[in-house]
């Protein structure tokens, strides 16, 4: 039986993943207040719409960890690979992600929030 229980990794996902799609889309905002746009507003709205959702879900997130003793550390990262460390009830497993990979699913999720945000019924 492994250490770490398989539910819990869907949630140690999310631990890695949205606090990186907060980041970029803050940075995405700043990048759009000072671009030359006539029309600001709407791609604003947009990425404040999403980072509200986000937010909200690394709330819930971070309430689970907690009640879960559940815990994540960035260990390193280097060209190739971020290394993480999962900690559940005691037990850590370290995990290493392709920063490919990572960028990618960053990307695929904000797609994911996008989508939500025109259509609340969809879940992601």
């Amino acid at each position: 039986m492994p250490l770490i229980p398989s539910e819990a990794h869907p949630h140690f996902e999310k631990m890695i993943y949205l606090p990186m799609i907060i980041q970029i889309l803050e940075r995405d905002r700043e990048t759009i207040e000072i671009s030359p746009f006539k029309l600001k507003g709407p791609y604003i709205n947009i990425v404040e719409r999403a980072l509200k959702t986000v937010r909200s879900d690394l709330k819930e997130t971070n309430t689970y960890a907690r009640s879960h003793n559940m815990k994540l550390i960035k260990k390193g990262k280097d060209g190739t690979f971020t290394e993480y460390v999962l900690i559940h009830n005691g037990y850590e497993d370290i995990r290493r992600y392709l920063n490919v990979r990572l960028r990618n699913r960053t990307e695929e999720l904000i797609n994911v929030y996008f989508a939500k945000i025109e259509n609340p019924s969809l879940k992601g």
